[in-house]
C-alpha cells in the first residue's frame, strides 16, 4: 500500500476538490449522460463543508479526498465525496482511508453510514467489501448502507 496520511480540509481546498471531482466523475456522468463540466464543479462548491472533509494526501502530494458528515437527528454519518485522483487508484489508498473511517465511526458509537455512488461505478466494489449494501436505487444513483458490527440487522 502506497504511504498516506489525511489531515481535515480547509476552506482553500475546494477547487482542488472541486477539479479532482470533475476528472473523477467524469466518464461515470458522460455513461449515464449527465456531465456537464460547470455544474460537477459548482455542485461541489456548493455543498463544500470543510469541518465534515479530509484531505488525502500520498508522498506529500494531494491525492484525494473524503468526507463523513453527520446526519442531523440520527445515529447514522453520510460518507460523501470521495474521490483519489487516477494516478493513486489501484494502491490500496482508498481502501486504507475508508477501512480507518469506519473504525473512526465504530469507536465513535455511530450506528449506520450511508452512501451513494452512481450505477455502474466500480467504486461500488469497494464499498461492498467494507460491509456495504444495497439499501435502494434509481436511475443515477445506488444508495448503500453499513452497519456497525455486532449490531442487529434493523
Amino acid at each position: 500500500m502506497a504511504d498516506w496520511e489525511i489531515r481535515p480540509a480547509v476552506r482553500a481546498d475546494v477547487e482542488a476538490v472541486a477539479e479532482l471531482r470533475a476528472v473523477v466523475l467524469r466518464a461515470d456522468l458522460e455513461r449515464l449522460g449527465r456531465y456537464d463540466a460547470h455544474r460537477v464543479r459548482q455542485r461541489l462548491r456548493d455543498g463544500f463543508e470543510p469541518e465534515h472533509t479530509w484531505v488525502i494526501e500520498a508522498g506529500g502530494e494531494f491525492a484525494g479526498c473524503v468526507a463523513l458528515r453527520p446526519d442531523a437527528g440520527a445515529r447514522c454519518h453520510w460518507l460523501e465525496h470521495f474521490y483519489l485522483a487516477p494516478e493513486f487508484q489501484g494502491a490500496g489508498i482508498g481502501s486504507g482511508v475508508l477501512g480507518e473511517l469506519l473504525e473512526r465511526c465504530d469507536r465513535g458509537g455511530i450506528a449506520v453510514v450511508r452512501l451513494n455512488v452512481l450505477r455502474g461505478s466500480p467504486a461500488r466494489r469497494l464499498y461492498a467489501r467494507h460491509g456495504f449494501t444495497l439499501e435502494s436505487e434509481d436511475p443515477v444513483d445506488v444508495f448503500m448502507a453499513r452497519e456497525a458490527p455486532g449490531r442487529p440487522r434493523s
